[in-house]
């Protein structure tokens, strides 16, 4: 099969676009992302596309089966030549006749600055009582590398989960771990030293510095409804925010971050490390052990934060940043742009776990406003959207969607301008066109980081099934949950 360029022009219009999956129309792009290869739906015996712009080289894809594998260091010098402007996607399709229609260009546009270049996230099915396929992976977004940071299979079928950095940069990390035969702890690795720390981190937030991580300490347990689009729900029973310093490998509680009578979950450090943002909610139930409990699609998080004073290691008073009251829903998973401009946010209708919550949506505040300025994105389906990370520029969010029919995660990447505003998101690109067609494990709480990490398995493999070599003082025990030997984990993502 062959087409000419003179075979080309003697094409008859479509005067459409072509019908591709993944969607990869019209959307803004990094130069530093893997080739958004696709499949073509369009009904045809042979297929050309054409991938061209102003400056470089066009690229020529040929396909039968209406695949569509774009050459990686092609992709990459085109975008790289066409940074800030279009780059155009002319599809043809050939029917049995052999006469050859070409359909309106696809435009997308590449833009000036970079994503971060590694996405570390948990992968596993979208169950809620199976342990055995877990793990936190690292996925090279330049191309399509992935690897694994730690599986559950390590530390006998396991859990893990709350993986955190400092800012986006990959040289500390810790991982929460809950196992019935190991126990639940923390993994912190840094500076080439891996510690098991003999504490059960929930949602965890570093300070800018490295030196203190506030982290949750949560109470959550699972139940279902009788039906509905999404019939898992959670509820945290209890739950309060502790402060873990590094050099003392000690944990306090600051009081206005462990209030008996509220529930604080989701820490967010701001990038010059001065406020604390967290969600806060009111108990609404004398009972912590029933299940669901009394009133648990009434409660509504909060946004709030707190003041710190690193240099004195002092904390301030608690100010509301923006209340339940005001917006009627439920405020969730704040975090901070690094250059200290916007603030991403989920709202959902009630409670505190937006990824089994369809109302749940993402929304952005302008922190420079003299009024904290809010709406709701753009880049919201009427599915779930929720665990959102930035890249260290600003630029750029990746976040957990459920748009492909409600029921698995998928990692979406968009570009956020100046002004916050967020351009049509894009999937994951995958090697496999065909990739999330028949995919039945979910991606869960991705998170941008400036390069691979560089600690290696194995180290955390053995310290997953070590003894803890920290065990810090817990100041309080009213939220510190108590896992049962068969239930290291109650909630699932």
């Amino acid at each position: 099969m062959s087409c000419r360029p003179r075979a080309i022009g003697q094409c008859r219009e479509a005067g459409k676009t072509p019908t591709i999956s993944p969607d990869y129309a019209g959307v803004t792009v990094p130069a530093n992302i893997a080739p958004l290869n696709f499949r073509i739906l369009d009904a045809g015996r042979a297929y050309l596309v054409v991938i061209r712009s102003d400056q470089g080289q066009p690229i020529r894809v040929f396909s039968k089966s209406g695949q569509v594998r774009i050459p990686l260091r092609d992709w990459h010098a085109l975008l790289d030549a066409n940074r800030g402007k279009d780059i155009f996607f002319d599809v043809h399709v050939q029917d049995a006749d052999r006469q050859w229609t070409r359909f309106l260009p696809i435009a997308n546009t590449v833009a000036q600055e970079d994503i971060d270049g590694t996405l570390v996230f948990r992968f596993m099915k979208p169950l809620y009582n199976w342990w055995r396929q877990i793990g936190v992976y690292q996925r090279t977004l330049a191309d399509y590398d992935t690897s694994v940071l730690l599986h559950g299979r390590s530390f006998g079928g396991g859990c893990l989960n709350c993986h955190s950095f400092v800012g986006n940069k990959p040289d500390t990390l810790s991982i929460a771990l809950r196992s019935a035969t190991h126990g639940s702890d923390t993994l912190l690795a840094h500076d080439g030293v891996v510690d098991r720390i003999g504490a059960k981190w929930g949602y965890t937030a570093w300070h800018p510095s490295g030196a203190l991580a506030v982290y949750s300490i949560n109470k959550v347990t699972q139940f279902f409804h009788a039906g509905g689009m999404e019939v898992r729900d959670v509820a945290d029973l209890d739950s309060a925010l502790l402060c873990y310093r590094v050099e003392d490998r000690k944990a306090t509680s600051p009081k206005d971050l462990a209030d008996k009578d509220r529930l604080e979950t989701y820490p967010a450090w701001s990038p010059d490390g001065r406020y604390l943002y967290y969600c806060s909610a009111p108990i609404l139930w004398k009972d912590r052990n029933t299940v669901p409990p009394e009133n648990y699609d009434k409660v509504r998080y909060d946004l709030r934060r707190i003041a710190y004073d690193a240099a004195r290691d002092q904390w301030g008073r608690a100010e509301m940043v923006l209340s339940a009251e005001q917006t009627g829903r439920s405020i969730l998973l704040p975090r901070i742009s690094p250059d200290g401009r916007f603030l991403l946010f989920c709202m959902c209708d009630y409670g505190c776990f937006p990824v089994y919550q369809p109302s749940s949506d993402l929304y952005i505040m302008d922190l420079a406003s003299a009024d904290r300025q809010f709406h709701k994105l753009s880049v919201n389906s009427e599915f779930s959207e929720s665990w959102h990370s930035w890249s260290s520029n600003s630029r750029w969010i990746a976040f957990s969607s459920k748009r492909q029919g409600g029921l698995f995660t998928r990692t979406y990447l968009s570009y956020v301008d100046s002004e916050g505003i967020a351009h049509k998101p894009f999937v994951l690109p995958q090697r496999d066109p065909t990739y999330y067609d028949s995919l039945l494990e979910t991606y869960s709480v991705p998170e941008l980081v400036s390069g691979p990490i560089r600690v290696s398995p194995s180290r955390l493999a053995h310290a997953s099934r070590s003894r803890p070599s920290v065990t810090p003082a817990i100041p309080i025990t009213g939220a510190s949950p108590k896992a049962a030997p068969s239930d290291p984990w109650k909630e699932r993502e």
